[in-house]
């Protein structure tokens, strides 16, 4: 089945980008909030986006308003009642979302497919809440969402083949990439980024680096564009923290740093400095070590547990958080001999085991 309408539940940040990437596309977009400053504003945003594509002289007017004419608003959970795909955005909290899935199901079409945006939360326990959860399915977009080109692709433990496919397709027709993953906290990209920024939180907490110090060594090590702080900054602390605590039941090494709890609960951001002071190359080398160990546990972790293909996780370093030298080539680079030494001494520290399987996987 083709899915050529598409509903959008909460008009946020995610909610208001997937909403113009499915406009881009061509397909029937309705979103959906409660709240009607909410709708106002993805339509502005929308009109935005478009205009400035207009500017850029990468669509023409024409286009530009025909998308514009694909988008619906509504403040009715009803509204859903005519989508072949009805994509829930909204606040990364399970009974929430669970609410949200009861609240629906009298107005879905039979065939349509359920999916969620959710970062970490298991898709199988979202699906208890849905009576058809073969056609739940987990959709993880990336920031911002109308331009970033990744989509984990995440099937629950009743998800139908079919389903995957019809999903896949309509990625595909959004110009989205794929990255398929199996349903773990996390997921692939979260697994490994939410661990790096809470050990990049954690430097900083034992005052061996500044904010900026920690981004520009993470810049040099990662070929990065920008480092976790600033990262951390622009998708909020509040909201990273949320994302690390959903990972916090894996083991001591994903519990939250006390400054990321610190700074997050006060829903702040982190002071980053402009300037930040050279560090000598013995204290530059620690927290390189430290950022790399801290990347390569998770990952190797997930990979041994089937989460995702090893260069699954590349591709989704790469699209998602733009890293020019992710954390498998990376790897690979330094050799195993290396990698195993600083993992195992992390490992180690919070009493986890050496992930064998991943190390197998990674430099079979």
């Amino acid at each position: 089945m083709a899915l050529n309408n598409i509903a959008i539940i909460g008009a946020g940040t995610m909610g208001g980008g997937i909403a113009i990437g499915c406009m881009a596309a061509g397909l029937s977009t309705c979103v959906i909030d409660l709240n009607k400053d909410s709708l106002a504003t993805v339509q502005a945003r929308s009109a935005k986006f478009f205009n400035r594509m207009v500017e850029k002289e990468k669509i023409t007017q024409e286009q530009a308003d025909d998308a514009q004419r694909k988008l619906m608003v509504s403040n009715e959970l009803s509204a859903v009642s005519q989508a072949d795909l009805v994509i829930e955005a909204i606040f990364e909290n399970l009974e929430i979302k669970r609410d949200l899935f009861t609240r629906i199901t009298p107005d879905l079409r039979s065939e349509a497919i359920v999916a969620t945006n959710t970062s970490a939360l298991r898709v199988a326990d979202l699906a208890t809440a849905l009576p058809a959860p073969e056609r739940f399915v987990g959709l993880h977009y990336f920031s911002p969402a109308e331009v970033n080109p990744l989509v984990e692709l995440i099937a629950g433990p009743a998800t139908s083949h079919a389903v995957i496919a019809e999903a896949a397709a309509f990625l595909a027709t959004t110009g989205k990439t794929a990255l398929p993953c199996q349903d773990a906290n996390g997921f692939a990209v979260n697994r490994f980024f939410c661990p790096y920024t809470n050990e990049a939180v954690r430097i900083v907490d034992e005052q061996l680096a500044t904010p900026g110090q920690v981004d520009r060594i993470a810049c040099e090590t990662f070929e990065l564009a920008i480092g976790p702080f600033s990262v951390m900054n622009i998708v909020k602390p509040r909201i990273n923290l949320n994302a690390v605590q959903n990972l916090s039941g894996l083991g001591a090494f994903y519990a939250p740093a006390a400054g990321l709890i610190e700074v997050g609960q006060a829903e702040g951001s982190f002071e980053i400095e402009e300037s930040p002071a050279e560090l000598d190359d013995t204290a530059a080398h620690a927290i390189t070590t430290r950022l790399r160990a801290a990347l390569f546990l998770p990952v190797l972790e997930a990979i041994g547990e089937g989460v995702a293909a090893p260069d699954d996780f590349d591709l989704g370093a790469r699209l998602a958080l733009r890293f020019g030298h992710p954390p498998v080539t990376a790897m690979r680079a330094l050799g195993r001999d290396q990698v195993e030494e600083m993992v195992s001494a992390l490992a180690q520290q919070y009493g986890a085991d050496l992930p064998e399987s991943g190390l197998e996987k990674v430099f079979a």
